[in-house]
């Protein structure tokens, strides 16, 4: 069956239905936006005086907190089961999984393996935001290694199985490599045939994909070389005319060379699901390094939530970040979650004591 991915993750803007509203009061004021339609409201909360900008967005966005189980010490020294009670904690709506080859989330795991993860889940009550996988690094949709492309193929039609078993509508899926910076086994891969050879991979995912329900969502990644710009990806993306194929936009990925708030409106609702990636352009070091905790860096986050809104996003915002803390790792989920909440609005109180 087709499925509509937009049904629950996007609706039209509430900017112009509030601008009148919010003009007119220079209190605080609570504001319902609904839709053409009239059946997908939220409230909005523009508190232009009675908070201050310097502890919490003055406005109050209705996105949904996740974070990647990357940021948690797994396996080493925690269990699934205590990421997901620490998230829940730390008030996070949702938990990012990544499907590998030896841990809980594999090739390895049963339906009812499967099953349980799901079930352990709504146990500590908290969503599966999506999956996601550093697989598509060691096995290319795009490689010149005709077995490592048909690998990650298998492998990536295993996490959309994996996904429609648990019950998750979202799977991140880069779609290919000219280039690997950070492997020496990656031979490069002529610009031309990276594109065919990734639309002839998506293209085998598709269908299922559909039938089960779950959204392959294309990842920008910027350091693989291949769709550059928005404008590329829109028209990858378009190509294969399914609902089952859309964008996970990842912030930190462009930002070495653009800025995260200028791809929002290009991709507009062909965004799914998002990573929150903190980037500094003040450094040189082109690596994973680069990428910093949550407002510990360069993005302008206000103008990233602004356009967001603009184009009615109300999904996910996932933090992803690659190194949990070697001391009291529990500190880095707790200030990741106090950061969200300042930047969309959640605070009870945004004065300075």
């Amino acid at each position: 069956m087709s499925i509509d991915p937009f049904a629950q993750n996007h609706r039209m803007s509430r900017r112009d239905a509030l601008l009148s509203g919010i003009a007119a009061t220079a209190t605080a004021s609570t504001v319902i936006a609904s839709d053409a339609l009239g059946t997908n409201s939220a409230l909005v909360t523009a508190n232009t005086t009675s908070v201050d900008d310097r502890c919490q967005s003055p406005t109050k966005y209705s996105f949904r907190k996740s974070i990647n189980l990357w940021a948690f010490p797994y396996p080493e020294r925690m269990t699934l089961k205590e990421c997901m009670q620490l998230a829940k904690k730390a008030g996070f709506d949702g938990i990012e999984l990544n499907y590998d080859l030896d841990n809980d989330l594999s090739p390895k795991a049963s339906d009812n393996d499967l099953l349980a993860i799901r079930h352990m889940a709504d146990e500590v009550g908290i969503d599966i935001s999506g999956l996601c996988s550093f697989l598509f690094w060691p096995y290319p949709l795009t490689s010149n290694d005709v077995s490592k492309r048909n690998r990650g193929i298998e492998l990536a039609g295993l996490m959309a199985g994996a996904a429609h078993q648990m019950g998750v509508t979202n799977l991140l899926v880069v779609p290919g490599a000219v280039h690997i910076p950070w492997r020496d086994d990656h031979e490069p891969v002529a610009n031309d045939v990276c594109e065919r050879r990734a639309k002839e991979a998506i293209g085998k995912l598709v269908g299922q994909a559909e039938k089960w329900g779950v959204s392959l969502n294309m990842e920008n990644i910027f350091f693989n070389g291949f769709l550059m710009t928005p404008m590329e990806m829109n028209q990858f993306v378009d190509s294969f005319q399914s609902e089952a194929v859309q964008v996970h936009y990842d912030t930190g990925n462009i930002s070495m060379f653009q800025f995260a708030e200028h791809w929002i409106p290009i991709l507009d609702n062909r965004i799914k699901n998002i990573h929150f990636k903190e980037f500094t352009k003040k450094g040189t070091d082109y690596s994973l390094e680069t990428f910093r905790p949550l407002l510990d860096g360069t993005t302008n986050w206000p103008a990233v939530m602004q356009a967001l809104d603009r184009i009615g996003y109300d999904g996910y915002v996932t933090f992803e970040y690659f190194h949990p803390y070697p001391y009291y790792p529990e500190a880095l989920i707790y200030q990741t979650s106090d950061s969200l909440d300042r930047m969309l609005g959640r605070l009870p109180s945004g004065q300075l004591s």
